[in-house]
């Protein structure tokens, strides 16, 4: 049988008419000094200055928002270290529902307090023992609620592919775009996007080193399970890619980079002091590779998701002072 795809073009072109005048479509930042120290040129398409502070609003409302009237009556549940969990709560809260998410106890504050105080409930477990997509799923049963993965349901897929789309609507042709990767939804919908747009482009991801569970799998020819990782990167912290996000990722990805906590620390660094913008450890991945030249062979025009900014005053001045 012919392969069909999860998530095609079109899905994503109908994701961004109905994510229209919801999301922000975010700037695209450049820097004379970024591209002499790459020897490219570089467009950074700045989710961080998404609603909630990431790419995860686009997928979350572009999900939500399909729900019927009597499910958001009854409200939505998610899982998630932080952006997903923000981008479910406000996703509601802008369609009149509720949410309940649930978050690793050990969360960035920032991250547990902004989901809050987008009125969502918090359901809090140990990262490193508990299933929170069994969590999750006991608790959206229980509850009646209509659950809403990070990245494994096309909806979402379609949604993150918004940002990728935007960014070649803007800057035309690029030989290559660079995604941080985690679960895998966000270079999914990018490389659908992408490769919708352009055959011709390369789609490299970014893990940090201590989560490459992506690229393992990508090697193997099907998805390897490593163990939770200990990264500064905690949106980046995936033990397993997702069966679907890896599906798509295994025919359109060329490639995933991997880059270390000091390289990360060293780009959000930069983006502070030469780019004046803010970015957390996931959200600063992308531009760690290039800064650390590990994507190769070099394109000339390169685009980059910087995908979040969500941290905190005190954890990024930590990181940032090495």
């Amino acid at each position: 049988m012919p392969y069909t795809p999860p998530v095609t073009l079109q899905d994503v072109h109908d994701a961004a008419a109905r994510i229209k005048g919801v999301a922000h479509r975010t700037p695209v930042l450049r820097s004379r000094t970024l591209d002499e120290l790459v020897g490219a040129e570089v467009f950074l398409k700045c989710e961080n200055l998404q609603r909630i502070g990431a790419f995860k609003f686009r997928g979350a409302y572009n999900a939500a928002s399909r729900l019927s009237a009597a499910q958001l009556a009854k409200g939505i549940a998610a899982y998630s270290s932080g952006n997903h969990a923000q981008a479910v709560a406000l996703a509601a809260r802008e369609l009149g529902s509720t949410a309940v998410i649930v978050m690793p106890e050990d969360t960035p504050r920032a991250k547990l307090e902004a989901t809050a105080g987008y009125g969502a409930e918090i359901v809090t477990y140990d990262r490193y023992t508990g299933d929170r997509v069994a969590i999750g799923e006991a608790l959206a049963a229980e509850r009646g609620l209509a659950l809403i993965p990070p990245y494994e349901h096309p909806h979402v897929i379609a949604g993150q592919g918004t940002a990728a789309l935007e960014l070649i609507e803007e800057v035309g042709e690029l030989d290559a775009l660079v995604v941080p990767v985690g679960g895998g939804g966000l270079i999914a919908g990018s490389a659908t996007a992408a490769k919708g747009l352009l055959p011709g482009i390369r789609v490299v991801g970014v893990e940090p080193e201590a989560g490459d569970d992506t690229k393992r799998s990508l090697a193997a020819g099907h998805r390897v399970s490593i163990p939770v990782p200990r990264t500064i990167a905690d949106g980046q912290a995936a033990d397993i890619p997702g069966a679907l996000t890896f599906s798509v990722n295994q025919r359109l990805v060329d490639g995933i980079s991997l880059v270390g906590d000091d390289q990360i620390g060293d780009a959000m660094r930069f983006a502070f002091e030469r780019l004046k913008t803010v970015l957390e450890p996931s959200g600063a991945s992308g531009l760690a590779a290039l800064l650390a030249h590990r994507v190769a062979p070099l394109p000339r025009r390169i685009g980059v998701v910087l995908s979040g900014g969500n941290v905190g005053a005190e954890r990024f001045a930590e990181i940032i002072a090495g």
